[in-house]
Order: structure tokens, then C-alpha cells, then sequence
């Protein structure tokens, strides 16, 4: 074996050959190597992959995750390394517990983060389940992340490579669930990743990565709720945080915290900003840039991992910003300068430098400017 294909730790006792991991496989590139480098130890391997949807047109479109192409994918490469491969169909479970929600949190003026749904869900409790029942030693996923053994007992650490880092949408993964999973390509680049899988001849070593919101083939994310919440459509007023009517708008949907574009209000001498939506009247409030700044928010369903911890923290309000100084405080998030682009229904992730402490969802914020209403 190549110094590029030698398996990592998967953190389980000795000896490998005596142990059986099931790997959760989506038909994209990182999974299919954790599956290849989980059979490079020895272990007993069993691929499993969820079917979550099928929205027709996604059928054959690749990187997708969980649907059409992307499982017959799996498939092969299962076939190809010589393991076990299952399919179960979870795409009611899916639809009620990930898409409906989706919807819902749009229709309620917050912005949703599905993905984070789908791993407290199906992904990081259903498909947990199914590798118990299989009588597996762990876990293993393709998320770029690292499991760290601390002092009292597993911890969740961000991605070696900040620009892969994968953390923001695994907040909410329990204790119990870190004990029991792997994350072998917590530290490997991507190209890395991409080479073991060309080194293995897998057909998936330059497939498209999947799409942040998986089940949104066109992303098209009104179409979506409109689907489902027929009532998606209905209008109601665009104000201005000082009062002012300043339109019509053609639904909430169309709409989130920090949007720029598409609010038609031509006319105005300084650009504005959506900066928050009111649900049970229909209305959104709009504003200067300045009116965009938060000076905290109110977290809920906080998850907390690992060990106490008091003091100064980071914290990422979304999947793609730096980490910032902030504090907790019974369960108020004080940021250490004024934060942009905070959104009810987001997630704040906390952190203590590289290891994931917990986060919880942002019910709301408090504004860093005094508004006249």
C-alpha cells in the first residue's frame, strides 16, 4: 500500500480484522474513499445508504446526495471494494422531518438550515440505529471533521483544512452519537481525498461535491415551499425601519435577512436591506446597512458537548463565516463587536479554538443601533 492510501486511525480496539464498521455512503467521493480506506484496516465493512428523495428531475442528476445517480454510485463503488452495500428507503421520514420543516421555518419569517435537520435526524439518528442493528463498532461518515479522545471522552474538532471544515452543520450531534462515530477525513486536504480515490480507481474521484440543500434540484427554494404551504405566495407590506410604506412585496418566501436584491423599491437614496421578517403580518421591514449590525441573540435547544466551560468562546452564526469573540450568557450569545447577517432559524456554533463546544438555534437578535419604529 501507498504512503497516500494508508488507512487512518478509526479508533477502535485491536484487533481490526475482530471489529465491523458500516460506513455511511451517499455516492459522492468522500464517503466512497472512507468506505475503501474502512476496508483497507481489515475490518468487516458494510456500506449503507439512506434514499431520502426523489423529486423526479433528480434522478439522474449527480451530487445530489441520497437519490438517483448518487445511489446507484454507491453502489458500484461498494461493488468495487468488495463490501456489503444496503439501501433503505427513508424519503417519507425525510419529507416530514427535514423538507416539511423547511418549509415551515420559511413561512415563519426565520432561515432555515436543513442540513443540520438531516443530521439530527435521519442521518446521525436513524442511520445511528441501523448500524447498532447491524452489530457495527462504529459509524464512519465523510464529514470533515475531527473526533478527538480527550480527557473525558470524545470531542468534536473542526476540519484540519478550514476551507473543508464541516462543523457549523454537526452542532447538534449528541455525546452518545460522537462515542460511536468516525470521521477519518478530518485531516486530509480534498485533493488528497480526490488521489486516493483515482489511486483506487473508484469512477467517483472527480464527481461534482453535492449541493448544500440537497432535495432543491434548481435551487429554486420558493418552488419548494410553494409546494407544499400553497398560501407561500400571498403579499403584504415592505416597511422601512423608520415607518415609512415603502411597497408590496409577492411573499415572504422570496426573502431573508441581509437580501439586497429583488425588493423593487426603486426611488431610495441609499441602498436597503431586509432586515427582519414579520410572519404574522406579512410584513418586511427593511433598512440601512447599520440596521444589518447585532449586538447578541437568544439561543434555544442549546446542545452542549464535552466538558463544562466558562469564559471567553467564538462563534459562527453561519456555515461560511470566521469564527468571532463573543460570550455566553444563560443563554444569551454577546458577540465581542457588532455581528452582520444574523437570521433568526440559523444556528450559532461555539467554539473553544479548534474543538466544538455546542451551539443552539437563533430565536432571535438584538439590534446594535437604536431602531425608530
Amino acid at each position: 500500500m501507498s504512503a497516500q492510501l494508508q488507512p487512518p486511525e478509526f479508533q477502535l480496539p485491536q484487533p481490526l480484522d475482530a471489529r465491523r464498521i458500516v460506513v455511511a455512503m451517499s455516492g459522492g467521493v468522500d464517503s466512497s474513499v472512507v468506505a475503501a480506506l474502512a476496508a483497507k484496516t481489515g475490518a468487516e465493512v458494510i456500506g449503507v445508504t439512506l434514499q431520502l428523495y426523489d423529486h423526479g428531475a433528480a434522478v439522474g442528476r449527480t451530487g445530489s446526495c441520497c437519490a438517483g445517480q448518487d445511489i446507484r454510485d454507491a453502489r458500484a463503488v461498494a461493488d468495487r471494494i468488495g463490501i456489503a452495500h444496503y439501501v433503505f428507503d427513508y424519503e417519507s421520514r425525510f419529507r416530514d422531518s427535514v423538507i416539511a420543516d423547511f418549509a415551515d421555518e420559511y413561512m415563519a419569517g426565520r432561515t432555515p438550515i436543513p442540513c443540520v435537520k438531516c443530521n439530527m435526524g435521519v442521518k446521525f439518528t436513524d442511520l445511528f440505529q441501523i448500524a447498532r442493528d447491524l452489530g457495527a463498532d462504529c459509524l464512519a461518515t465523510g464529514h470533515y471533521v475531527r473526533r478527538v479522545e480527550g480527557a473525558q471522552g470524545a470531542e468534536l474538532h473542526r476540519a484540519a483544512d478550514p476551507a473543508r471544515d464541516q462543523s457549523y452543520f454537526l452542532f447538534a450531534t449528541t455525546q452518545a452519537q460522537l462515542d460511536y462515530l468516525r470521521f477519518p477525513l478530518g485531516g486530509m486536504p480534498k485533493p488528497q481525498v480526490r488521489e486516493i480515490a483515482a489511486e483506487l480507481g473508484l469512477a467517483v474521484a472527480l464527481k461534482p461535491d453535492s449541493q448544500d440543500i440537497c432535495f432543491v434540484p434548481d435551487g429554486d427554494y420558493a418552488k419548494i415551499v410553494r409546494k407544499l404551504r400553497p398560501d407561500a405566495d400571498e403579499g403584504g407590506d415592505i416597511v422601512h425601519i423608520d415607518g415609512r410604506m415603502l411597497g408590496q412585496h409577492k411573499g415572504m418566501i422570496h426573502y431573508t435577512v441581509g437580501q439586497r436584491k429583488g425588493l423593487e423599491i426603486g426611488g431610495q437614496p441609499d441602498p436597503l436591506y431586509v432586515v427582519r421578517l414579520e410572519a404574522d403580518s406579512r410584513r418586511v421591514i427593511v433598512g440601512p446597512k447599520a440596521a444589518l449590525a447585532v449586538s447578541g441573540a437568544t439561543l434555544t435547544d442549546i446542545n452542549w458537548l464535552g466538558r463544562d466551560f466558562s469564559g471567553p468562546l467564538t462563534a459562527k452564526v453561519r456555515s461560511m463565516a470566521k469564527p468571532v469573540s463573543a460570550r455566553l450568557v444563560d443563554g444569551q450569545l454577546l458577540f465581542g463587536a457588532p455581528e452582520y447577517g444574523v437570521a433568526p432559524g440559523q444556528a450559532a456554533v461555539l467554539y473553544d479554538g479548534d474543538h466544538v463546544l455546542g451551539g443552539g438555534w437563533i430565536a432571535s437578535t438584538q439590534s446594535a443601533m437604536a431602531e425608530v419604529v
